[in-house]
């Protein structure tokens, strides 16, 4: 009885987070008839979670694309098929790592930011002033950080989409055991990709900025505990947005194929 005590009440504590944020995003929505009167707001969180992200990205995307490249590359070779190469680069970095890799970037960088910062205005009471002063806290912190995540991660995948294939490109034509000439491997891009693959990862990197915006406002809106508090709450921010993040990809890309 005393294991299936402990299982319950886990299973509740899990229905009951799943409801609250699924109450906060309810109101999150309801929000978004009052982002005009917010824009400053929002703007200063697309230059945090867009502008500021973009070195990080180009970097992790090159990289990506050139080990991408490398790996299936010296497979390829092997069979005389290396012409190919772009098409796998490609579709590979729109389909799952373009999208995948840049929501694990941000919520690395920006939903423990989030939750931190959220944290902190909860833990010191910050929040309940908000209240006092008749400001809503949704409307406030979370409504901006949602609409600049959902906007600004879709245009940073697709950025760092392209930084991996051009990264594709330069380790295939460089590297003595591939060597496949640029006009080559960009036919074989041009051919593989189409409108299909390019939209599927936007609506995956879409719904994967909500999940980064919605969790770390979450969590931090939960944060208790002082200043231990508010460092677990960042490490559990960042934990739950991957763990939500692998498990929505497999139900979109169910869905998308």
């Amino acid at each position: 009885m005393g294991i299936l005590e402990r299982i319950g009440k886990k299973v509740l504590y899990f229905l009951q987070i799943v409801g609250e944020m699924l109450k906060l995003l309810g109101q999150t929505i309801y929000y978004f008839r009052e982002a005009p009167r917010n824009m400053q707001s929002i703007f200063s969180q697309m230059a945090i979670i867009g502008y500021e992200t973009l070195p990080v990205a180009s970097v992790m995307g090159f990289f990506v694309g050139m080990v991408l490249a490398l790996q299936t590359g010296s497979e390829l070779q092997k069979y005389g098929t290396q012409d190919i190469i772009g098409a796998i680069v490609g579709l590979s970095m729109v389909r799952e790592l373009g999208p995948v890799m840049t929501s694990f970037l941000v919520a690395g960088r920006v939903g423990s930011a989030m939750a931190a910062e959220i944290g902190v205005m909860k833990v010191y009471e910050e929040i309940d002033a908000l209240k006092t002063l008749d400001i809503n806290p949704v409307r406030y912190l979370s409504m901006p950080r949602f609409i600049a995540c959902i906007l600004c991660l879709p245009a940073l995948t697709l950025y760092a989409n392209c930084v991996g294939m051009a990264g594709g490109a330069l380790i295939s034509h460089l590297h003595p055991k591939i060597f496949v000439s640029y006009a080559t491997y960009y036919d074989s891009l041009q051919t593989a990709l189409k409108f299909k693959e390019i939209g599927a990862g936007l609506i995956k990197s879409f719904v994967f900025g909500g999940i980064i915006a919605l969790v770390g406002c979450y969590i931090g809106f939960i944060t208790s505990g002082g200043a231990r508090g508010i460092g677990r709450s960042t490490t559990r921010a960042v934990v739950l947005s991957f763990m939500l993040i692998l498990v929505a990809d497999y139900f979109l890309t169910r869905i998308l194929l």
